[in-house]
């Protein structure tokens, strides 16, 4: 079965969600542990066939969010719906039109790649015929079609990641939570997971929410939410949100950066000091000569100075300015 056969049945069945109706819809949702929130008046929305990034440290409260979402855990109070079914009563129903991907690998190793996603698709009460047709459609998708009867223990990382997606999607979720899917991936297999997920999202027309603390990973969502100790503290589309943040930002690295901190700041305007580099906000103005100032800063500290670089904002320096 080719990629873009499989796009075209797989969209016939989402077609009639897109547009304008609500995939998840998370009201004032609070999770408290031992008197303490862990998740605090959490509201948000996600159109059917979006891509949200709930971003944050470790910590912030992503992973207790998802859990909520999916009915894993239940809320303290507030409350989920997703396509307009309400998560605490309506469990069973829900768990028919999600997918999930956790932190921790929920593969069984001593098991083949096939009989993983047949295992899984047995869960889901699929009929036989149903679970070889997608796992087929699946493998191919993720490039594991000569692994399919190797054991899930000779997988590399990548390989095991993308078969917990595929795992995760098996009987064709309406909505796909991510929970940290590339923690622990080194850079190359962590853009190739991603091409795989974003393909899989083209085809499908899911609705995908991920966490993850790598925020240059939700550069591509629709819309994203930072939170910080449970609580959400922006929200908005990625280029929104860096625009509206600053032009450039200048970014500038030294050993010594303790002591010329604050004589940067006086140039270039208030700034944020994170070990040895400074990341400086710089917003387009009159009478403002950056190449001047610079020119300036690197006569006075000169070979203190081991970078020195003006590049366009990202989510990590809006993650960075809300923190």
């Amino acid at each position: 079965m080719k990629k873009a056969e499989w796009g075209r049945r797989q969209l016939k069945s989402h077609e009639s969600t897109h547009s304008e109706t609500l995939a998840i819809e998370v009201t004032k949702l609070t999770k408290t542990f031992e008197n303490k929130n862990a998740v605090s008046n959490l509201t948000f929305k996600v159109k059917s066939g979006g891509f949200f990034g709930l971003l944050g440290p470790n910590g912030a409260g992503k992973t207790s969010s998802i859990n909520m979402m999916s009915s894993m855990l239940r809320p303290s109070s507030g409350e989920v719906k997703l396509f307009g079914m309400n998560v605490n009563s309506k469990p069973l129903e829900i768990r028919k039109i999600i997918g999930l991907v956790f932190q921790d690998s929920s593969l069984d190793r001593q098991l083949s790649v096939w009989e993983n996603l047949r295992f899984a698709g047995m869960l889901h009460n699929l009929p036989m015929c149903q679970i070889t047709d997608n796992a087929e459609k699946l493998l191919n998708l993720f490039n594991l079609n000569d692994k399919k009867n190797k054991p899930v223990r000779t997988l590399s990382g990548g390989q095991r990641r993308a078969l917990d997606v595929a795992r995760g999607v098996i009987h064709s979720p309406k909505i796909l939570f991510l929970d940290e899917p590339t923690i622990g991936l080194d850079l190359p297999t962590r853009l190739r997971l991603w091409e795989f997920i974003h393909e899989l999202r083209v085809l499908s027309g899911m609705t995908v929410l991920l966490t993850t603390h790598y925020l240059e990973e939700a550069s591509g969502c629709t819309a994203v939410a930072f939170l910080k100790e449970g609580k959400l503290v922006l929200e908005g589309a990625p280029n929104e949100l860096t625009s509206s943040l600053c032009s450039n930002v200048l970014e500038i690295e030294s050993p010594k950066m303790n002591k010329i901190f604050g004589e940067l700041t006086a140039q270039f305007g208030i700034g944020k000091q994170k070990f040895r580099t400074a990341y400086i906000n710089l917003k387009k103005h009159e009478g403002f000569n950056l190449s001047s100032k610079l020119d300036q800063i690197k006569e006075k500290f000169g070979s203190d100075l081991t970078k020195v670089i003006v590049r366009p904002p990202n989510l990590n320096d809006v993650f960075l300015w809300i923190n």
